[in-house]
């Protein structure tokens, strides 16, 4: 039986009248090219089932057409649907993706401190991991071009980062709560982080702050609790907020996985969601509606997406202007928040 010959660039260049060099720059993905002849090769592209092989690639471009994402805890939830985001993006582009994978405060360090001397990636994306002081010049002055994903520092104007809304997000929840008629609100995030850099909780609580602020409330002492992010550990922190003393009617968590804790704690504490304690989750991750989870909705995939379609574009043109998009979030109005007990 004789193996099927495989199609060469030049089949391609021959099917569509031009050179193998043309056919090469097409299928790299550069620039300069018109239109018709880009649409003739890769018609024939398609026709001969041709793939380039990514070493003649990586050598007619002087490019390594690799990725790399810095990404902490990667099978978090919302981590994971911004890396699927990511993913989507360049699933028809050249591009390989290295993913570093972060558990530590070394392992952070040291990549922060690579990403300025980057030479096996020809661009980096930095996922949930804003950058402290005195990293932002590394940052700045990389040999590739970089782009965060929600993360943001105020003196990263050269670079783009694609955010989103957190303060807004928080204020949103409490907001809904406050209308349903609720006036003890409980807030339970994550511990202040000094070794990740995280700030998503933080900016959450912020936005519930102003909205109980803006409603003549005031959170009770003990009402807003904080430790390790996790369903586990927020289900021992609700297990504390909401024992037999007087305690919250309502509680904002700053994730669905630390909802799906409270939740848990409330069942095994013989208290009903939403009768007896309503629940306001974050992320709107797929749990969040089979558990019927009122949740801040905020645009996972979709920032991942935009991360990577701007590295692509500062790929592409090095001259491309910075921009720092802001993503909003939306309130999903779902079976765990009611009015309160009379």
């Amino acid at each position: 039986m004789t193996r099927q010959r495989l199609p060469t660039i030049r089949d391609v260049a021959l099917r569509a009248g031009v050179s193998p060099g043309t056919v090469s720059r097409v299928t790299s993905g550069r620039r300069g090219i018109a239109k018709e002849t880009r649409r003739r090769v890769l018609a024939a592209v398609h026709e001969l089932g041709y793939t380039p092989h990514p070493a003649a690639t990586r050598l007619s471009t002087g490019r390594s057409l690799v990725i790399a994402v810095i990404v902490p805890f990667s099978t978090r939830p919302s981590v994971s649907e911004r890396l699927n985001g990511v993913v989507t993006s360049l699933a028809e582009t050249p591009y390989d993706l290295l993913i570093h994978n972060v558990e530590t405060p070394q392992q952070r360090a040291r990549l922060f401190s690579h990403v300025s001397r980057q030479r096996h990636a020809d661009g980096v994306l930095i996922i949930s991991l804003s950058p402290r002081d005195a990293e932002v010049p590394g940052l700045v002055e990389s040999r590739v071009p970089v782009v965060l994903i929600d993360a943001d520092h105020s003196a990263l104007t050269a670079l783009s980062r694609v955010v989103v809304d957190d303060e807004a997000g928080g204020h949103a929840a409490t907001a809904h709560l406050v209308a349903l008629g609720h006036t003890r609100i409980g807030f339970l995030g994550d511990a202040v982080d000094t070794a990740f850099g995280f700030t998503s909780s933080g900016d959450r609580y912020h936005g519930y702050r102003r909205a109980l602020t803006e409603a003549g409330l005031e959170p009770h002492p003990g009402d807003c609790v904080t430790g390790e992010h996790g369903r586990a550990q927020a289900r021992a922190l609700a297990r504390r907020l909401l024992g037999p003393a007087r305690r919250p009617t309502a509680l904002v968590a700053a994730s669905d996985t630390q909802a799906v804790g409270v939740l848990e704690a409330a069942r095994e504490l013989g208290l009903r969601v939403p009768e007896d304690l309503s629940v306001v989750g974050y992320d709107d991750i797929e749990i969040a509606e089979v558990l019927g989870l009122t949740t801040v909705r905020q645009p996972l995939q979709h920032s991942g997406r935009r991360g990577a379609e701007l590295l692509l574009a500062h790929l592409r043109d090095p001259g491309t202007a910075p921009v720092r998009e802001v993503l909003p979030t939306e309130l999903v109005e779902r079976r765990t928040s009611a009015p309160p007990p009379p």
